[in-house]
């Protein structure tokens, strides 16, 4: 199946260009791929690095890790479809109502999806998940990361945090799934979702 990436499509061969050489390359290659990868000097496990599985070898050409997030989704999970029967998705502790539900999983630490009807609307990765997108952004990235790679994005003011910014791809408002980052005061992101509006600007889970 085909994997959208998360930033422009005017971009696309750069990233396919950038896929292709972690398919290919080698295992001292490899290390500093995976180095690089960790953009504020965190470990990041090789199953987060895009173009390489849990074990550090490369995937098969077009293929993605499934602790990388996509436009598709993460992993089994995917924007605009049920949540996946006989996975390790489930809902977890209180629910705020009977058409919006929350799930989570022990395999995402710090991920959680929203599900309105039965169909996944929003996936949601916060400072415990070790999840980044295709480009390689995920907790920590700071701001002009983020911006080379996803240019153009409105920016708000966050609702809680003084200082801080909300990121959302242009075109959102359009029904489209898209992306959106939230920046502490520092610039670094703190959260990050992928889904549709209007699920994808709730700012406290179903609302």
């Amino acid at each position: 199946m085909h994997h959208q990436r998360l930033a422009f499509r005017a971009l696309a061969p750069a990233f396919v260009l950038a896929l292709a050489a972690c398919s290919d390359a080698g295992p001292d290659q490899t290390a500093t791929l995976e180095s690089e990868t960790a953009l504020t000097g965190e470990i990041v496990p090789a199953g987060a690095v895009p173009g390489l599985d849990a074990t550090g070898s490369p995937l098969p050409q077009g293929t993605v890790g499934d602790h990388v997030l996509t436009l598709d989704g993460l992993g089994a999970l995917k924007i605009g479809q049920p949540v996946p029967a006989g996975g390790t998705w489930a809902e977890r502790g209180a629910q705020a109502s009977d058409s919006c539900r929350l799930v989570s999983s022990p395999k995402y630490p710090g991920v959680y999806a929203i599900a309105e009807q039965g169909t996944v609307r929003r996936i949601s990765v916060s400072e415990r998940s070790d999840v980044r997108t295709i480009e390689g952004i995920g907790f920590g990235s700071s701001r002009a990361q983020v911006d080379d790679a996803f240019p153009g994005f409105r920016q708000e003011p966050h609702k809680y945090v003084e200082g801080g910014k909300y990121l959302t791809a242009p075109g959102a408002e359009n029904g489209n799934v898209a992306v959106r980052f939230e920046l502490d005061p520092a610039g670094k992101v703190t959260a990050m979702h992928v889904g549709t509006m209007p699920v994808l600007g709730y700012i406290e889970g179903c609302s």
